[in-house]
């Protein structure tokens, strides 16, 4: 009797891997995957050899005055790319009226646009890039899970930054799927490809207003700490563009 069940059980944990096996391959590593996890040199080393990716924030780091931070400091960043820094600086004069740039705003309103980025103040600067820098090395499988359908079950865990902001940090586990036969597909629960998730809290005491948004590729391993890169595409620098936008128009009058 024993020795059946064993058999059963081998047998379905057979079919459960072939199951995963035939599952769509692109949607697995959707995350961008672990390409060349380890990195021998600084969290400020691995920007400078990205520079498509992060020209535009390894410069705001040295205005902001956090170099030697990413030098030498441990700690765990989620990086953002340059691409978020464009579209915060914009075009002074732009035909899309949802534009909304700090450029735009600057020159509607008359004042001094941003033509390199040492024209922002480096405290701004510092202000939204400590909130992507958190204490500690902490790759993916260090964060809890996160269901954001089931929040009250699976719901991450909130992390305080440097710049003492917070953001809830957790992993989503998404269900594999296999539809090779389209008459007959199955989903396993959570057994599908995990993706890192950030999502900044503006406000503590609204403890549900999150700005979420994926990670694209995550632990990165300088020597110094881990980068989780965010995926540029679904957020804005700072999580909350509004914020900072804010702070560079108030210092230009």
């Amino acid at each position: 009797m024993k020795q059946a069940k064993m058999i059963r059980y081998a047998f379905i944990m057979v079919m459960v891997m072939c199951g995963m096996g035939s599952c769509k391959k692109d949607a697995y590593y959707q995350d961008g995957g672990l390409a060349q996890a380890k990195f021998d040199g600084s969290i400020m080393d691995y920007l400078d050899s990205k520079p498509r990716e992060f020209d535009s924030i390894a410069q705001i780091i040295r205005l902001a005055g956090l170099e030697e931070d990413f030098k030498s400091k441990e700690f765990t960043f989620f990086a953002p790319r340059d691409e978020n820094i464009k579209k915060l600086i914009g075009l002074a004069k732009s035909n899309i009226i949802t534009d909304q740039s700090v450029n735009w705003m600057l020159y509607n309103l008359g004042r001094d646009t941003i033509k390199t980025l040492a024209d922002i103040d480096s405290a701004i600067w510092r202000k939204y890039l400590l909130r992507y820098m958190f204490n500690g090395k902490r790759k993916l499988m260090d964060y809890p899970q996160i269901d954001f359908d089931l929040l009250n079950v699976y719901k991450g865990q909130n992390y305080t930054a440097l710049g003492n902001t917070v953001s809830n940090i957790g992993v989503v586990y998404n269900d594999a799927i296999n539809d090779a036969d389209p008459n007959n597909i199955t989903r396993l629960k959570y057994m599908g490809y995990r993706q890192l998730y950030i999502s900044y809290i503006p406000d503590v005491s609204r403890p549900n207003d999150w700005r979420s948004c994926p990670v694209a590729s995550s632990d990165i391993q300088p020597n110094n700490g881990v980068v989780h890169v965010i995926d540029y595409t679904k957020t804005q620098f700072g999580f909350n563009q509004g914020d900072i936008q804010w702070d560079i128009l108030e210092s230009k009058r």
